[in-house]
C-alpha cells in the first residue's frame, strides 16, 4: 500500500485546467510539524507534509471522513487554509494519513474519486469572469414631509377682539415705606442697647481732634449698621441665585443667624427699658461687645465664597 502512494499517477491530482480555474497554486510552505510521518509521507510535496502533519494534530490517528468534510474543517482550524482549498492535495493528504494510520480505505472511493474528477471537467470549462463595475446609483435626498398649512379661522365680526397686555414688572418702592419705620426702631434700639452695655462716644483722632469735636462719634451706631446690613447683604446673597455650592449655604445659614440676633438684640433692650435696669447684665454685655467682630467675620467669609464661586 506504501509503494502504491508513492507512485501516485497523474489522475489522482487536479489537471492543470482545474488549477488555472481556482486560481494559482497556494506557494510551497515548509512543513511546520517536525513529526515522522512514516514511509507513506516520502515523495510528497512539503504542503502536503504539512497538511498530513495538521490531521495527524487535529483527528489522532482518527478518520476524517470525506475529502469534502476534511477540507471543510481543516480550513476552520488550518494555520494555512489555502492550502485545503485544492481537492487534489486533500485526497493526497488523506491517503497518506490513512496509510500512516493503517486506516482502511472509504467503500465509496470510487463514488469520491468520480466526484472530484467530474467537478474538474467542469471546472475546465467554466471561465471565470471579472465582476461587472457597481453602477452607481443615484441618491436623492430625503424629502421632508409637508407641513400641513395652518387654517386661521376667521373672527367673527360681531364678537370683540381680546388683546393680552404684555406684563408688567412688580415695584418695590413700597418696601422703602415699609423699611422706614423699622429702621427707626431697630436703629433706636440698638443704640439704645449699646449705652446699656458700655458702648458710648468715643474721639476717632485723639491728640489731634479735642472731645466733643467733628471726630467724636457714638460708638452704639456699630451695632444696627453691622448687624442688619450684614442680615439684609447674606439674605441678598441666598435669594438672588447667582451662587450656589458652599457660598448659598454659607449665606443661608448666616442671614438667618444674622436676623435672630437683630431680634433677639431688640427684645433683650425692651426688656431692659421696662424693668428700669440702668446696666445691663454681664453675659448680655458680653454677647453684644462680641457682636461687631463676629459681623466682620461673618461679611470677609461671604464676600471670599462669592468671589470664589464668580
Amino acid at each position: 500500500m506504501n509503494t502504491a502512494i508513492d507512485t501516485l499517477d497523474e489522475t489522482d491530482q487536479a489537471p492543470p485546467l482545474a488549477d488555472a480555474a481556482l486560481g494559482p497554486r497556494p506557494a510551497p510552505i515548509p512543513d511546520p510539524v517536525d513529526v515522522p510521518l512514516g514511509p507513506a509521507a516520502e515523495g510528497l510535496r512539503p504542503a502536503v507534509r504539512a497538511m498530513v502533519a495538521e490531521l495527524d494534530a487535529t483527528y489522532g490517528g482518527a478518520d476524517p471522513g470525506s475529502i469534502n468534510e476534511t477540507a471543510t474543517a481543516m480550513k476552520a482550524v488550518s494555520a494555512t487554509p489555502d492550502s485545503w482549498g485544492s481537492r487534489g492535495q486533500v485526497a493526497l493528504a488523506l491517503k497518506a494519513y490513512r496509510a500512516w494510520h493503517s486506516l482502511p480505505e472509504k467503500s465509496p472511493a470510487k463514488k469520491e474519486s468520480a466526484r472530484t474528477t467530474a467537478p474538474k471537467a467542469r471546472r475546465t470549462a467554466v471561465v471565470r469572469a471579472k465582476p461587472a463595475p457597481p453602477v452607481p446609483v443615484a441618491v436623492r435626498p430625503a424629502v421632508p414631509p409637508a407641513q400641513e398649512p395652518v387654517v386661521h379661522e376667521p373672527v367673527p365680526q360681531g364678537e370683540p377682539t381680546v388683546r393680552t397686555a404684555p406684563a408688567r414688572a412688580v415695584v418695590v418702592w413700597p418696601v422703602v415705606l415699609l423699611a422706614a419705620p423699622a429702621f427707626v426702631a431697630i436703629w433706636g434700639g440698638w443704640v439704645g442697647l449699646g449705652g446699656l452695655t458700655g458702648f458710648g462716644k468715643v474721639n476717632l483722632l485723639p491728640g489731634i481732634v479735642g472731645d466733643g469735636g467733628w471726630a467724636t462719634i457714638d460708638s452704639a451706631i456699630t451695632l444696627p449698621i453691622g448687624v442688619e446690613t450684614y442680615g439684609a447683604y447674606a439674605l441678598y446673597v441666598w435669594l438672588s441665585g447667582r451662587v450656589a455650592g458652599r457660598a448659598l449655604t454659607f449665606a443661608r445659614t448666616s442671614a438667618i443667624v444674622s436676623l435672630a440676633v437683630g431680634a433677639l438684640g431688640q427684645v433683650a433692650y425692651h426688656l431692659l427699658v421696662a424693668a428700669g435696669v440702668k446696666s445691663a447684665p454681664w453675659w448680655i454685655t458680653t454677647l453684644v461687645a462680641c457682636l461687631p467682630v463676629a459681623v466682620l467675620g461673618m461679611g470677609a467669609a461671604l464676600a471670599h465664597l462669592v468671589r470664589e464661586e464668580r
